[in-house]
């Protein structure tokens, strides 16, 4: 997209739609949760459908469990959405600890350099917020997906704002 304005357009939409999913976190997770729901289900019947086409005996049972096992995944968070919350913010929440203990590993490997103090504070932010996370899990798991996607949105909309600016910068400057 060279047109710097389609840019503009597409962060202002993110932005909006940003503030819109922290109006209502929960009403986001849920969202989140049931489109997770129904690409597990997907996968898992896609890859049954394609374990049939095996030859090999062992590939086809283990392509067929797997699959089955996705498509279980998926249904049970269709069926059980609150369950399926919990699920995925405890997946979540291992995601930040582990990445925040490798982060404060790799800051230590790096200490003689100018990275350190950033992936040391960038670890220790990962490490904190899973412990918070934790410590609170029965207030903020159902609002966490949400929140986390309304940030994410917000921040990825002002980075095309940036970006639609600077194209437009540059496209001045030629």
């Amino acid at each position: 997209m060279r047109k710097w304005y389609k840019w503009l357009g597409l962060g202002v939409l993110s932005v909006a739609f940003g503030l819109f999913v922290l109006a209502n976190p929960f009403a986001a997770s849920l969202a989140i949760e049931q489109v997770v729901g129904v690409l597990f289900l997907l996968i898992g019947v896609v890859q049954i459908v394609v374990a049939f086409r095996e030859e090999r005996f062992w590939s086809k049972v283990s392509a067929i469990a797997l699959g089955a096992l996705a498509a279980f995944l998926g249904l049970s968070f269709l069926v059980n959405p609150l369950h399926g919350i919990l699920s995925l913010v405890s997946i979540v929440t291992i995601i930040l600890a582990v990445s925040g203990v490798v982060r404060l590993i790799l800051a230590y490997r790096m200490k003689a350099t100018p990275l350190f103090w950033s992936m040391l504070i960038s670890g220790g932010l990962s490490v904190l917020l899973a412990l918070y996370i934790i410590a609170n899990f029965a207030a903020v798991s159902g609002s966490l997906l949400g929140i986390l996607m309304g940030i994410e949105m917000i921040l990825d909309g002002l980075a095309m704002i940036v970006l639609a600016f600077f194209i437009r910068t540059a496209a001045d400057g030629k």
